[in-house]
């Protein structure tokens, strides 16, 4: 299969169970219907944990939103 961005030829890695396409020049990534679903089911934890988006430094200075990262860049690692 072609990547429809660039035309490289995609490599299929497996990850949590799902096989993804994906581009190692573009570094694009495409999943068939569903599998973006499994992926989150298998990946979610099973109770979520309370988080806080704003932090404190130690100073006690004024809260400041901290960067939410993605549970996708744990999966899309190439």
């Amino acid at each position: 299969m072609q990547c429809p961005v660039d035309g490289e030829t995609l490599v299929i890695a497996e990850r949590s169970g799902v096989e993804i396409d994906y581009c190692p020049k573009c570094r694009g990534v495409w999943l068939d219907r569903g599998e973006l679903d499994k992926i989150i089911e298998r990946t979610a934890p099973s109770a979520p944990a309370p988080t806080s988006t704003y932090a404190r430094d130690d100073h006690g200075a004024r809260p400041h939103k901290k960067k939410r990262e993605s549970f996708l860049g744990d999966l899309f690692d190439f």
